[in-house]
């Protein structure tokens, strides 16, 4: 009997420093190497030119009367601005706040205050959002916010002012007195309900998470994401922008927030050797109709992580986008996020249908969610994993992280696994998104990776609705391809014969979009409330469960 538990290796040792030392270092390294390149801004640094914007940032900040671990929220889309913030407050020793750029006025009074922000650094607006009367509007709600600065504003300009910052000598002196296990980062994860709780993470996390996101790509200088995936979260400063400044490698930002065409233009004008993305992006891509006049043939590799990846969608990568390398992450914001990762000369079959082996320095396994006993590997029970990676805590919230972290170190993710015998992690599925009709416990991703395989299918969700009978029913969310129809018979006629019946899905909806979060993630809760009131299925979700 072999265990479902893992460990990662340990050759490579962890980098035992903060990311200000990390910074100067590759910037010593690679002064004339690109470091970023912002398209849609007109904007190109190279590592000597970035560290000294860092660098010339991080003395406004300290003229400004910021205390090492003092919070400073950042609210922006993906700007040149948003990253030179990040690096400039671990410079200091400030705590970032990342912002969501869709927060409404309730939720940015929420993370201020919960965090305790003395600074909030903003873009003016973002798509219909005006940023600054929102702003304006919580003003009086956060009695510990000092003061908000805008990008691109007189007060901005003023942050960035030689003459009104601090000296450099004495910002060499606050950037010696940080620790590599210091929190440097809070991120509000989405819950389902109730409010969001603020991960906590340190920079030896976050700063060794994206190295080694990169050295599993075979990172090296000279290397050029392509940047889709939004800043705030941990797929955009973690594992794209720590993973480039980590290697030298550049950082290229397609628009200040995710358009598939923009994104395509961007891979080929700058000979992008990398992509990030959640599926529903690669598939935008793949399905834009002027795909093939872009020339895409210097990508290698690059990331597909944030949700489950059809194996259609990982093929089509490979061999549409000339991603022979891609590679797929797991993990969470809670785990600084990845916990486990494919490797580029792993089999398609590995690369396809599972999530990889557990990363360097990190441990997993798989866990029975009722009693926590470690399971033996080829059975489905929670994905937990401890290690450095492991969060600090969630900010002011010591009872939910009790809850998350267990008295032994591991982080429970509340994601289903499966773990085979040679240590390769499959993710069926979240605790709380498992189906259960009628006595049968039912995984949505196998449903979806089958009706993937449908030719007319672009993309499906796969939910679970009430039911009276059953306690719940399948409902299959389908996006068909573009030009093509079909009918809610023809999908459960595909179904028949090749999948178990309770399987096949009691409804099928056809829908253009998804709800999902500014990263790609689809809200599956919100797609349930909406399956019950269109469906008129109120009654069947008020009968009590145990």
């Amino acid at each position: 009997m072999t265990l479902a538990t893992d460990a990662g290796p340990t050759e490579i040792p962890l980098l035992d420093e903060t990311i200000p030392a990390n910074l100067a270092r590759t910037a010593a390294a690679h002064g004339d190497r690109e470091a970023l390149v912002s398209r849609h801004q007109d904007i190109r640094w190279t590592y000597e030119e970035f560290a000294a914007k860092v660098s010339g940032l991080a003395r406004g900040l300290l003229a400004l009367g910021l205390e090492k671990g003092d919070r400073v929220g950042l609210w922006s889309p993906n700007y040149a601005e948003w990253v030179l913030v990040q690096y400039a407050t671990a410079e200091i020793g400030a705590i970032l706040v990342n912002v969501n750029p869709a927060y409404r006025t309730h939720e940015l009074a929420y993370a201020l205050n919960q965090s305790g922000c003395h600074l909030l650094i903003a873009a003016p607006r973002f798509k219909t959002s005006d940023y600054v009367s929102m702003a304006e509007e919580v003003r009086g709600e956060c009695p510990g916010l000092d003061r908000t600065i805008f990008f691109w504003s007189p007060e901005w300009e003023a942050l960035r002012d030689e003459s009104q910052a601090a000296s450099a000598e004495a910002l060499s002196e606050r950037r010696a007195s940080p620790s590599p296990n210091d929190p440097i980062n809070i991120q509000y994860t989405s819950g389902t309900t109730g409010f969001p709780k603020g991960a906590t993470l340190s920079h030896r996390s976050i700063l060794n998470n994206g190295y080694f996101v990169g050295e599993r790509q075979k990172f090296e200088a000279g290397d050029r994401l392509c940047i889709p995936v939004p800043f705030y979260h941990c797929f955009g400063m973690v594992m794209a922008n720590l993973a480039c400044t980590t290697h030298g490698a550049t950082m290229v930002t397609s628009g200040e927030a995710f358009e598939p065409e923009a994104v395509l233009a961007t891979v080929e004008a700058e000979r992008c050797t990398a992509l990030y993305g959640v599926p529903t992006m690669f598939i935008a891509e793949l399905g834009h109709p002027e795909f093939d006049r872009f020339d895409l043939s210097s990508l290698r590799t690059g990331v597909m992580a944030g949700a489950p990846c059809p194996v259609d969608v990982m093929n089509a990568c490979i061999e549409r986008m000339h991603m022979s390398e891609v590679t797929i992450g797991y993990g969470m914001t809670e785990t600084s996020p990845v916990s486990t990762q494919t490797l580029p000369d792993d089999s398609i079959e590995h690369r396809t249908s599972t999530v990889g082996r557990v990363h360097p320095h990190v441990e997993i396994r798989v866990a029975d969610p009722e009693t926590g006993e470690t399971l033996e590997r080829g059975r489905t029970g929670e994905f937990c994993t401890r290690g450095y990676s492991v969060m600090v805590g969630y900010w002011s919230n010591p009872e939910r992280t009790a809850e998350a972290i267990d008295g032994e170190g591991w982080m429970h993710t509340g994601d289903l696994a499966v773990m085979d015998e040679d240590g390769y992690a499959k993710i069926v599925g979240r605790i709380k998104d498992m189906v259960i009709r009628g006595g049968e416990n039912i995984y949505p991703r196998e449903i979806e990776e089958f009706l993937h395989t449908h030719p007319d299918i672009a993309d499906v969700q796969v939910i679970g609705v009430p039911d009276e009978r059953f306690g719940e029913e399948l409902l299959a969310a389908v996006q068909l391809r573009e030009g093509l129809a079909a009918t809610e018979e023809d999908i459960k006629e595909f179904c028949r014969g090749k999948i178990a019946h309770f399987k096949i899905p009691r409804y099928v909806r056809f829908v253009d979009e998804y709800p999902m979060t500014v990263t790609g993630k689809i809200q599956k809760f919100k797609m349930r409330e909406q399956a019950i009131a269109e469906l008129g299925l109120q009654g069947a979700a008020s009968v009590e469960t145990a």
